[in-house]
């Protein structure tokens, strides 16, 4: 019985699936499935029920799971306390960021952990916060920058930044030259806004079903670039926080929400107990972020 047969094992019994599972390894699905097969002639009996769509664990795979979870956990524990004592950081880091974020000081802190430690391979994915919350917690994320209105449950996090929500009005625009505005004059005519899954567009739509209000949400964009442009346009009221603000003075004018005090938060989440080189990495970004 070999330590990464009981790797592919439990990976696919979480996914449930040999394909996503080989798509989570970075392995062929023959060389997964070829691996598990061995596992169970080793073992005298099959750990998965092939028969249905999904893949389900037979009873005896059911009893292996914890076990095999027990052994690599051990197994990380034992290879983290010598990098520990030799100072030594390896291995890989996969790093989830939301959407349309491009913050300067996380791609400071990745090189930092490339000259610092240039034998961790890092890879960097987009994807929705709700999503990347999940790929954390299922260990296919190490750590994630997510947006969000509430700091996810289950995980370790550090807060980036907390803003609050701000309407973008082009010059004609009803709202414009207001100190501010409400939340339902908002939503009183078109919004331009991020997409479902991003922290600042859960802020407005828990917002907005708290006071039973039901926003035109003409468009949609990941990028700030984008939102602002469309609304420069006359397409609706940019939703924005004030520091993205900030870029298009002159084309926009940022107008402060006056009933809406949930922040969006901007955050860092990853597991309990992290990896040597998830440490590292959150070390730098710390340094980064100033925190």
């Amino acid at each position: 019985m070999e330590m990464h047969q009981l790797a592919y094992f439990v990976a696919v019994a979480e996914e449930r699936n040999f394909t996503r599972a080989a798509a989570r390894l970075r392995i062929s699905q023959s060389g997964v499935s070829a691996q598990i097969r061995q596992l169970e002639r080793e073992l005298g009996a099959e750990l998965f029920d092939r028969a249905s769509r999904a893949v389900a664990l037979t009873a005896a795979g059911k009893a292996a799971l914890e076990p095999a979870r027990a052994v690599l956990k051990a197994a990380e524990e034992v290879a983290r306390s010598v990098d520990d004592v030799r100072g030594l950081v390896r291995g890989s880091l996969t790093v989830g960021m939301v959407i349309g974020c491009t913050v300067t000081p996380l791609f400071a802190a990745l090189a930092d952990l490339n000259a610092g430690h240039p034998g961790v391979e890092v890879a960097l994915l987009e994807d929705a916060s709700d999503r990347l919350a999940d790929g954390v917690r299922a260990g296919v994320l190490d750590v994630a920058l997510l947006g969000t209105a509430v700091l996810p449950d289950g995980l370790e996090s550090l807060t980036l930044i907390s803003e609050p929500l701000a309407a973008l009005v082009p010059p004609g625009h009803p709202l414009a030259g207001r100190a501010e505005a409400t939340l339902a004059e908002v939503c009183a005519g078109p919004v331009v806004c991020m997409p479902p899954g991003t922290g600042l567009r859960t802020v407005f739509d828990l917002a907005c079903a708290e006071r039973g209000l039901t926003p035109h949400v003409a468009l949609t964009a990941s990028a700030a670039d984008a939102i602002a442009d469309l609304s420069a346009r006359g397409l609706g009221t940019a939703i924005l926080t004030p520091s993205m603000s900030a870029a298009y003075t002159g084309r926009l004018t940022a107008l402060p929400i006056s009933d809406l005090s949930t922040p969006a938060l901007l955050a860092l989440a990853w597991r309990p107990n992290p990896s040597p080189a998830a440490r590292a990495f959150l070390t730098h970004a710390r340094a980064r972020f100033g925190l």
